[in-house]
């Protein structure tokens, strides 16, 4: 392979399916003395009912409430008495529950996420504290945090049907006008081993964990099938134009964003490359010229928001001195339009190829990465191997691809622009 790259190590793992249909996958790595117990369920915030947003990354915080068997408030004692540390995280396409244990504890660790499944105890006084938890979280990390309507903005003009469309924190006018009923049926409906993944990562005995992984969700009863609805949005045809006044920030920024498809698709993965190669750090194109050269932004950034149905290509920039929002997507466009009508150089490819790899390599250093990105690439991507294939579809990829897809996606009527400024009356309010 090329020079100085970090050489990808094969993710051995082996995948079978419970009779309730749950789908285990294992992964022994005898090198670290832990053990990784996650469930990634199929559910996000584009599952959610319009009138109900933020149902997925509530369930997130419910779950840790209680069980019939662990009592309200003990499930972190239980974890950190035991040498352990747990967390999760919802997208709008799937929520993600994990423990890291010391590999001793792996029976805890597999009993504690049955309870999640089989008992949870969802009750009004657990709805009332993990509301007043999420609106507190919304403070902080949405409301009161600079820039930080800025994707859901982007969401909000470049969706018309799809559940994309919404905030993955969701509103809480929503949440707080949810009945009881409302989220023991979305459990019922959603937190089934049917609609599930367990990765058991770490150093393990294969024999062993099989048989109390049959022991604790064997049981389980399979729930109905998940009935999902397909949302096809119209390809964007001109230019939309959007503003958004934030009162948390001093400074402007612009953003220009692309729909792009699923990240499963071959042209996701060109188009990440592409992001990669205009933005991602110090030494990219979009940097070094505007930033450095320029000096005509304080900051400038790409990235490839990759989501099961669709994706967005979002280019953002904040101006420095008297440079205005127009300058800096015309700056952008330029190195746009260099990408569709010349290829990228023999050498730039080399170290583009690179830093993909590298990056490769970094993402499956850690046993906790390797036990997320099993789950994600079976949920997801419909396939566990590309955990070890994916690299050779990026190595695959040719300058004439990268120059093609730039043409195909990255047009100017095929984006919004959002004008990301301060709010009018911040001066006043002050």
């Amino acid at each position: 392979m090329l020079g100085g790259t970090a050489h990808a190590q094969k993710v051995a793992f082996e995948e079978y399916d419970l009779d309730n249909g749950m789908h285990v996958i294992l992964h022994n790595d005898p090198s670290a003395p832990v053990v990784i117990t996650s469930v990634m369920y199929h559910v996000g915030a584009k599952d959610e009912n319009p009138e109900r947003t933020g149902f997925a990354h509530f369930f997130e915080h419910l779950l840790f409430e209680g069980t019939q068997n662990i009592k309200r408030g003990e499930w972190f004692k239980i974890v950190t008495g035991n040498g352990g540390t747990n967390n999760a995280n919802t997208t709008d396409d799937r929520t993600y529950y994990f423990e890291v244990f010391p590999s001793n504890n792996l029976e805890l660790g597999l009993w504690m996420e049955s309870e999640r499944l089989m008992h949870p105890v969802i009750n009004q006084i657990g709805v009332d504290t993990q509301n007043e938890v999420v609106k507190e979280e919304k403070r902080l990390r949405v409301d009161n945090q600079p820039y930080g309507q800025l994707i859901a903005e982007v969401k909000k003009n470049m969706f018309v049907k799809h559940p994309y469309r919404w905030a993955t924190i969701g509103s809480m006018e929503h949440l707080d006008a949810a009945t009881l009923e409302e989220f023991q049926a979305f459990n019922k409906k959603f937190y089934t081993p049917n609609n599930a993944v367990l990765v058991v990562a770490g150093q393990i005995d294969i024999a062993q964990t099989k048989a109390w992984i049959q022991k604790y969700f064997g049981p389980i009863p399979r729930g109905e099938e998940v009935k999902r609805q397909k949302f096809e949005e119209a390809p964007i045809t001109q230019e939309i134009r959007a503003t958004y006044e934030d009162p948390n920030i001093q400074k402007p920024m612009v953003v220009a964003s692309y729909r792009t498809p699923s990240m499963k698709s071959r042209d996701a993965r060109v188009l990440d490359m592409i992001s990669t190669y205009l933005s991602d750090g110090n030494s990219s194109k979009l940097y070094k010229k505007i930033v450095d050269d320029k000096k005509m932004a304080l900051q400038i950034g790409a990235f490839n928001y990759s989501q099961e149905d669709y994706g967005m290509y979002i280019l953002y920039g904040m101006p420095q001195g008297d440079t205005t929002l127009a300058q800096l997507v015309k700056e952008m466009d330029e190195e746009i339009v260099k990408l569709q009508n010349e290829l990228i150089s023999e050498n730039d490819y080399k170290k583009l190829q690179n830093k993909i790899e590298n990056n490769y390599v970094n993402n499956n250093s850690s046993v906790e990465g390797v036990a997320e990105n099993l789950a994600s690439y079976y949920m997801l991507y419909g396939d566990v191997n590309l955990i070890n294939t994916e690299i050779e579809m990026y190595r695959s990829i040719t300058r004439e691809e990268i120059r093609d897809i730039a043409k195909k996606y990255l047009n100017p009527n095929q984006r919004l622009i959002l004008d990301y400024v301060p709010a009018k009356d911040k001066a006043d309010a002050k």
